[in-house]
């Protein structure tokens, strides 16, 4: 039989830089292997190391530590960032994670003043301050990349601005409206995902560092200081509540699960658009793949990806809130797990955005296949009736009315406004040759009145703040 390790019933390694006196024996070398975040926490290494120099300055500022040790500690840890920004830092698995790594670099090379770091501070806070500052920065790319979408609807408001394309609900043609119209909307959607992540970037930007493992520290440790350092709005108030949050991480990854299905919803229903039965868009090839045994097939791999991959967020936000569901005050080490549902959340909301705003502000409307088969589905069937009630017909009265004549036109194959006059007249005697001022779309579009409508004028109106608000 081999020897290897992995037959060994008890193979263990040295003891890890984390393990106090208190223990008796190495730890096993399958721990080590199971309790290991470093495969995936190493991309906090840039916070890790900020917030370790903000912490270093503040304990010379209270004399805990001298400054020539503070200086000698950020001098080296900046020497340590070079290198994991290189490449050529060695990441040890048996150190457990990224902070220690940094640690153990830190004390092999400075010694004794590499020991005094981590005073006045636990990994506790120290993994939850990183985690923030790690978040505060993804939040804030997010919101950049949803401006640049936001600003390819918009931007092609001007180009398809005399198009009129059918609305649906319940995937029936329901009324016309301008394709700015719909563009807006997006761009709607995308703000107030915006102004989510914005108010959660509040909660998110308290700095923990200090609170210790929960109870706090003895020290004279001056905690607003290293909040003013980092950049922090302020700080966590209340040490155990420090320990256990991570409300900070549900929340943002609800934010970015509601972006995704936004961006899900709008894959959807260009997938729809770009097929020969609507045949309404053209998507740019660059953004679609072709079929390995069908030449002629132009697929919206892009798009089918976007509607997909936002099941991974979805996911990621029911994989924290079952994580954090059962767990007790303070720290449980099942907090180490919030960070790869946290990282791949990010990671795919800002995949598909990057792909989202290209592929928006190449797409090409198809004017002609659009415009042909405006007249199907009584479009303007919504906007006669209504022409009735300014007339003094009671709402009901009038929808039944309509009713009846979008029946009469189905059974003649025709348009409401191909009707004849005295069609009209025979559901309602009172009806006059005005009653063709508002039929067909582009007259329908055009009676729209009402704030936030599809009416050309109020559109120009939403366009014009768009414009100003994305400094177009």
């Amino acid at each position: 039989m081999s020897d290897s390790s992995s037959s060994n019933p008890n193979p263990s390694s040295k003891s890890s830089p984390s393990r106090s006196g208190a223990f008796d024996s190495a730890v096993d070398r399958r721990v080590e292997r199971f309790t290991e975040s470093i495969s995936f926490d190493q991309r906090l290494f840039g916070h890790d190391i900020a917030g370790s120099i903000a912490h270093a300055q503040m304990l010379a500022d209270q004399e805990i530590i001298s400054a020539a040790e503070a200086s000698e500690i950020e001098s080296t840890l900046t020497e340590i960032l070079a290198e994991l920004e290189q490449g050529t830092f060695e990441i040890r698995e048996e150190l457990e994670d990224i902070h220690m790594n940094i640690e153990q670099a830190l004390i092999d090379r400075i010694g004794d003043t590499g020991r005094k770091l981590h005073t006045g501070r636990s990994r506790n806070d120290q993994v939850a301050t990183d985690l923030r500052l790690w978040v505060r920065d993804a939040i804030d790319r997010v919101d950049g990349l949803l401006e640049d979408l936001q600003k390819s609807f918009v931007g092609r408001c001007d180009q398809d601005a005399d198009v009129i394309v059918p609305a649906y609900t319940h995937l029936q043609r329901a009324q016309p409206v301008l394709a700015p119209h719909v563009w807006i909307a997006y761009s709607e959607k995308f703000q107030r995902d915006r102004e989510r992540l914005a108010d959660a970037r509040k909660r998110v930007n308290l700095c923990s560092l200090g609170t210790a493992a929960l109870a706090g520290t003895t020290l004279p440790i001056d905690r607003e200081n290293v909040a003013r350092r980092l950049g922090f709005d302020g700080i966590v108030a209340n040490s155990i509540d420090s320990s256990s949050d991570r409300d900070f991480v549900l929340e943002t990854v609800f934010c970015l699960t509601n972006i995704a299905i936004h961006l899900s919803s709008w894959a959807e229903e260009w997938i729809l658009w770009s097929t020969s039965e609507f045949d309404f868009i053209k998507l740019p090839h660059a953004f679609c793949t072709g079929s390995s045994i069908m030449p002629q097939k132009i697929n919206p791999d892009v798009l089918e990806l976007t509607r997909g991959k936002s099941a991974r967020v979805v996911g990621s936000l029911q994989t924290l809130l079952v994580l954090t569901k059962g767990l007790p005050l303070a720290y449980n080490r099942d907090l180490q797990e919030d960070k790869p549902p946290l990282f791949d959340a990010f990671d795919t909301v800002e995949a598909c955005l990057e792909l989202a705003a290209p592929l928006v502000a190449q797409a090409e409307l198809n004017r002609e296949s659009i415009s042909s088969r405006l007249d199907r589905g009584f479009l303007d069937a919504t906007t006669l009736m209504e022409y009735l009630i300014k007339r003094g017909m009671p709402q009901r009265k009038a929808h039944h009315l309509i009713g009846d004549l979008v029946r009469q036109a189905t059974k003649k194959s025709v348009t409401l406004a191909e009707l004849s006059l005295e069609e009209f007249q025979s559901s309602d005697p009172s009806l006059d040759d005005s009653v063709y001022d508002v039929l067909g779309v582009d007259k329908a579009v055009a009676a729209f009145q009402s704030v936030g409508s599809t009416s050309p004028a109020r559109v120009a109106e939403q366009v014009c703040v768009w414009k100003k608000r994305l400094s177009i």
